[in-house]
């Protein structure tokens, strides 16, 4: 719970950027943001700035519901050590295994109105690809063992049998890239709140 405290006033002190305004009251806990819908931000903000975030984390966006609040994404394949632009591997371990097995992460945000409080639910489902070997007589055969290659050429395309007993294996949740998004969600609402209070200051 720490780290959600030390998350928590990060979030409260990046909003203090103007004197005399109160910064937007922001929490994270247990993979869920919640921040008080009488600072003048509502569920369609929310929407757009999550929608925002992940898009700028290469997530491509598979659904969008304004109504129910929920947004889910299609899966996304782990960044490899020479991605250095992307964020989705979140601690040694993760980029690690992203960068030994092919993983992918489907993220589902779930933005519902908690009495005076907006809440955002982040769940991140990973899974990692099993592919069946093909047994090699040779070792001049080894090849061949993943894909239709030959020894003068590499391809990616998988063989019939390979390709019929694939599958993808549910890694469970990834509570690091949880916090991330989270964590990139509650500044955007810090910058959304301070541009409106910057808006109204300048109307009075």
């Amino acid at each position: 719970m720490c780290k959600y405290t030390l998350m928590t006033c990060a979030l409260m002190a990046a909003g203090c950027t103007q004197q005399n305004s109160a910064p937007p009251r922001v929490k994270v806990q247990d993979s869920a943001l919640y921040v008080e819908s009488d600072q003048g931000i509502g569920k369609a903000d929310l929407m757009e700035l999550a929608e925002d975030v992940l898009a700028r984390m290469y997530f491509t966006i598979d659904k969008a519901d304004t109504n129910s609040g929920l947004i889910r994404t299609r899966p996304l394949p782990g960044a490899q050590f020479f991605e250095f632009w992307r964020s989705d591997n979140v601690g040694t371990d993760n980029t690690l295994a992203a960068n030994l097995h092919t993983i992918r992460r489907t993220v589902t945000l779930d933005i519902s109105q908690q009495g005076r409080e907006l809440c955002i639910g982040c769940n991140v489902q990973a899974q990692r690809l099993s592919l069946p070997e093909r047994q090699a007589n040779s070792s001049a055969r080894v090849y061949g063992m993943f894909s239709q290659s030959s020894s003068s050429l590499q391809r990616l395309k998988l063989n019939p049998e390979q390709k019929k007993d694939m599958a993808w294996i549910d890694l469970g949740r990834d509570p690091r890239l949880e916090a991330e998004i989270l964590k990139r969600i509650g500044t955007g609402i810090v910058r959304l709140s301070n541009h409106q209070l910057q808006m109204t200051e300048k109307q009075t």
